[in-house]
C-alpha cells in the first residue's frame, strides 16, 4: 500500500492587526485554490504582535502610523488606496473608510491558538481579519472575538472561557519569542516546510511557484 503523502507544513506568521497578511493570506488561499489536491498543505497561523505593548483602549491609527513610521495623513491614505485595490483583486474588501484605531491582539492570538488545537483556527483567522479590516471591529473586544469564534464554528462557551481567562499565554509567548530569534521581524512571514521563507503580501503566482517546486523537489527525492 503507497503511504500517504505527508503535507507540506505552511506557518503563517502575522497579525491581525496587518493589513498586508489579510493580502498575503488571501494570495496564500488562491494559490492553494489553484495548485489542487494533489499537493496536500497544512497551515498552521503563528503569532506575531506588531504593537505588544498597546494598551487595551488602541491608538488613533493616523497618530500611530505618523509616529511609528513618520509618515503623513495623505501618504496613509495613498497606502489604504492601494490596500484597498489588492484586496479587492483577490476578493478581500477592506472598509472605504479605513481603520479608525489599532489595537491590542494579544487575546486574538490566544483564541487563534486555542482555535488550532480545535482544527478550525484558518476559519478563525479569516473571521478576525474580516472583523478587523473589513468592518473596523476591535480585534481585542471580547464580543467580537466570541462573534468571530462563533462565525469560524467553534463551540460558544469554550470560546468564552478562554477569552476570559489566561489560557494559551505561554503558548502564545513561546511561539512569539521561537520566531523573534528566528530572524522575524515583519509579516506576513511564511515558512514552508520549516524551510523556505516567503515575506509579504505576496501575489497568489508566487505562493503556487513556491508550493510547486517544494513538491516537485519532494518527489525528486523520494
Amino acid at each position: 500500500m503507497q503511504e500517504p503523502i505527508r503535507p507540506i507544513r505552511i506557518d503563517f506568521v502575522s497579525d491581525v492587526a496587518c493589513p498586508w497578511c489579510a493580502i498575503g493570506l488571501a494570495g496564500l488561499e488562491r494559490a492553494l485554490g489553484e495548485l489542487g489536491p494533489e499537493v496536500p498543505v497544512e497551515i498552521r497561523f503563528q503569532p506575531f504582535e506588531l504593537n505588544p505593548q498597546m494598551p487595551a483602549e488602541g491608538e488613533d491609527v493616523t497618530e500611530h502610523l505618523t509616529r511609528k513610521y513618520g509618515s503623513t495623513p495623505a501618504q496613509q491614505e495613498a497606502s489604504r488606496a492601494a490596500i484597498r485595490e489588492r484586496g479587492a483583486s483577490l476578493g478581500f474588501t477592506f472598509n472605504p473608510a479605513g481603520r479608525s484605531r489599532i489595537w491590542n491582539t494579544f487575546d486574538a492570538h490566544r483564541l487563534l491558538y486555542w482555535a488550532g488545537l480545535e482544527g478550525r483556527q484558518r476559519e478563525l483567522k479569516n473571521a478576525l481579519l474580516r472583523a478587523y479590516h473589513g468592518e473596523s471591529h476591535n480585534p481585542g473586544d471580547p464580543a467580537v472575538l466570541l462573534a468571530s469564534a462563533v462565525e469560524a464554528g467553534l463551540d460558544a462557551d469554550r470560546a468564552r472561557a478562554v477569552i476570559e481567562s489566561d489560557d494559551y499565554t505561554d503558548e502564545v509567548r513561546e511561539r512569539e519569542r521561537f520566531y523573534q530569534q528566528s530572524g522575524i521581524t515583519a509579516v506576513p512571514s511564511v515558512i514552508l516546510d520549516e524551510k523556505y521563507l516567503i515575506q509579504g503580501g505576496q501575489p497568489p503566482e508566487t505562493f503556487l511557484q513556491a508550493l510547486r517546486r517544494l513538491a516537485q523537489q519532494r518527489a525528486e527525492n523520494s
